[in-house]
């Protein structure tokens, strides 16, 4: 997986994070996200607490938010709302932000962060085998409003406030972490 630039290069940090999250000890490994009845094993939270927060009063924006609705998500709709919120995030804000995060000398975090968000992507699944990520008319409404929001706004404030505003998504998914 490469953000862009010497193909070589970019992939170093993304193999790194992943065998690093695999030579993990079994008391790491046990760690999982549980949404709804979607699962994700081997995340460490505080990794990306601590990437959010390395980037955080670099990318702080004093607009409204585009989670316009910080409350968590229901169990029933997490597993929808969070595979769409992580997609977007890894399709357009990632992906559109890499110079910035090189010129704001946030790349480290950054790396981290989408790194992080891609193999949370990868091992999103349903918990019973041949199950579909169940879709709740909420959860598509919420993600719809979200990404209305994102379009209203200015390319580069909007991807900078989405940056800013990870926190909301990283505290949903908190509300659904097991230890």
């Amino acid at each position: 997986f490469s953000w862009g630039g010497n193909k070589d290069l970019a992939a170093l940090p993304c193999l790194g994070l992943i065998l690093l999250l695999w030579s993990q000890g079994p008391g790491v490994q046990g760690q999982e996200f549980q949404f709804g009845p979607c699962r994700v094993e081997g995340i460490v939270l505080q990794e990306l607490w601590e990437a959010f927060w390395d980037m955080k009063d670099v990318v702080v924006s004093e607009l409204p938010r585009l989670h316009s609705d910080p409350v968590p998500p229901q169990e029933a709709e997490s597993c929808y709302l969070i595979h769409s919120l992580l997609k977007f995030y890894l399709n357009t804000i990632f992906k559109n932000y890499r110079e910035k995060a090189v010129k704001f000398r946030i790349l480290r975090s950054f790396s981290t962060l989408a790194n992080n968000f891609v193999v949370i992507m990868s091992k999103l699944q349903p918990s019973q085998e041949n199950e579909m990520f169940p879709i709740s008319e909420n959860a598509r409404r919420r993600f719809l409003l979200f990404q209305r929001e994102f379009k209203q706004l200015d390319r580069e404030v909007a991807l900078t406030k989405a940056f800013g505003e990870m926190d909301i998504l990283l505290t949903w998914m908190e509300t659904f972490y097991q230890r």
